[in-house]
């Protein structure tokens, strides 16, 4: 899997959000997160600070952000934290979650019980950025 750092798309980056358990890349029409391998992603620890930076960096609450999962690490996340951020009036126009590995996949459909929309998996971030840029960015309304 590539990272943004060492794809074509790094010359793009708007801001680098940089945390002890990951990084943070925003472009103009979404936000990739790299978290670190082993982390234990949850709502109160990692979510809440990335969805405070990411919304005050852009200036809005976040219901058009298109948030992209790039799982190059394995780290886990806990699911039922979905209902935290919900709960906190935050909203995606769009989640997706990229893994090559059969156990992301899984985890993923684990991800999707508690999240309030459709959770889009693809296995690399070229694929979700041309689907982004065909089925969501560029199309009328």
């Amino acid at each position: 899997m590539e990272s943004v750092i060492k794809s074509e798309i790094c010359k793009d980056v708007k801001k680098e959000l940089n945390y002890s358990f990951g990084n943070v890349y925003i472009f103009s029409n979404f936000v990739v997160s790299e978290i670190n391998e082993g982390v234990n992603f949850n709502w109160h620890d990692h979510g809440e600070k990335i969805v405070e930076d990411v919304t005050y960096y852009l200036g809005n609450d976040g219901s058009e952000i298109i948030y992209i999962s790039n799982r190059v690490n394995d780290y886990s996340v806990v699911a039922t934290d979905w209902l935290k951020y919900f709960s906190s009036s935050y909203r995606l126009k769009a989640y997706f979650i990229i893994s090559n590995s059969r156990v992301g996949y899984i985890n993923s459909k684990i991800e999707n019980l508690f999240f309030n929309n459709r959770i889009k998996h693809f296995i690399s971030l070229t694929e979700a950025i041309h689907w982004i840029d065909t089925k969501l960015v560029n199309t009328p309304k």
